[in-house]
């Protein structure tokens, strides 16, 4: 999968540990689910499945890795990605803006991804494929691209220097599908999370809310303009959509936060909550307790981990000069099970 703050990799055998001990929970629904890491866990469990984000590409992510099945179409994706393997490249937007006037990806690269998006949007205009296999073959070429970025993990930036991964060349692979859950079907739905509270109908909603100043939309705009392939109006240094000075959530607002957190969870159809958070958001543990204690007893978990590499690194000038010192390298997760 792709690399991406927020990532729950590290929280998925706590996150997995916490749901299994509820008794009679066999669907959950995921109403934050970004790269879909926890989704995956769940439906290899054998959990229905409902994902939810609000961006295209996690939608998108969510729609290959949780609603399509590797036994209906594994075999059929298996037999466009070998063609878009062995696609010469062909630079057009892609190249211009993120190996040419940003340095992302080398051209030979950017080239490619640009000849890849191009066949998938005309099998799609075409009716050559549907939206499942779609969402697959942008998958692959997402997670393919981000083996040979040249980032720290988000898209705010690129490196001085080219990463060393950059060089390889792009390689297309069939994504890790899943079987059918016993519990029956998986869905992935592109609404907003308060929506999507209000209108899921599993045992357990999992919430995995922004918490801080951090947009995903800013962080990940390459992938949001490949999958929608819209060839948007792109401003500054980074080539980011212009779309991202508009699209704005209430969660990365600080005085707005709680407000809107409150909304969500007074507004969650399902009646067990799993919530997870970080000491490093702009609620305190004791403000989340209060908020979902309305809801029933509430349970804290905490792990302590290390921050992402990019907090490691601290913040740099435009001349490359540190500027300050990393605050800390250590933050607590919490696990809030009401």
């Amino acid at each position: 999968m792709i690399k991406y703050l927020g990532s729950k990799r590290l929280l998925i055998p706590a996150i997995m540990d916490v749901i299994k001990h509820q008794e009679g929970v066999s669907s959950v629904a995921d109403i934050f689910s970004g790269t879909s890491r926890v989704g995956v866990a769940l439906k290899t469990a054998g959990y229905a499945v409902h994902s939810n984000d609000h961006n295209s590409y996690a939608a998108t992510i969510a729609k290959a890795y949780v609603e399509a099945n590797l036994d209906s179409v594994g075999d059929e994706v298996e037999h466009l990605i070998s063609q878009l393997q062995v696609l010469p490249g062909k630079p057009g937007w892609f190249t211009e803006n993120y190996c040419e006037k940003a340095r992302y990806f080398q051209s030979h690269n950017g080239a490619r991804i640009d000849a890849i998006r191009e066949q998938i949007e005309v099998w799609d205009q075409s009716g050559t494929i549907d939206d499942t296999i779609k969402s697959v073959l942008l998958t692959s070429l997402m997670e393919a691209a981000d083996r040979v970025d040249s980032t720290t993990g988000v898209q705010m930036a690129y490196l001085k220097r080219w990463a060393k991964r950059s060089y390889n060349e792009l390689e297309m692979r069939t994504p890790e599908l899943i079987k059918s859950p016993q519990n029956g079907p998986c869905i992935a739905t592109q609404l907003d999370a308060v929506t999507a509270a209000e209108t899921t109908t599993a045992d357990l909603a999992y919430i995995d809310p922004p918490y801080n100043q951090h947009k995903y939309l800013g962080n990940y705009h390459i992938w949001e303009s490949l999958v929608l392939w819209d060839k948007p109006e792109v401003y500054g240094v980074a080539r980011k959509r212009v779309d991202c000075k508009e699209r704005r959530s209430d969660f990365n607002s600080k005085p707005r936060f709680l407000e809107t957190f409150r909304r969500l969870i007074n507004s969650a159809s399902s009646k067990r909550l799993l919530v997870s958070f970080s000491n490093e958001g702009y609620a305190s543990r004791d403000e989340i307790v209060d908020i979902l204690s309305v809801r029933g007893d509430v349970k804290v978990y905490e792990s302590d981990y290390k921050r992402y590499v990019g907090a490691q690194i601290g913040i740099h000038s435009p001349g490359g000069e540190k500027v300050g010192s990393v605050g800390h390298l250590r933050n607590i997760e919490y696990l809030f099970m009401v």
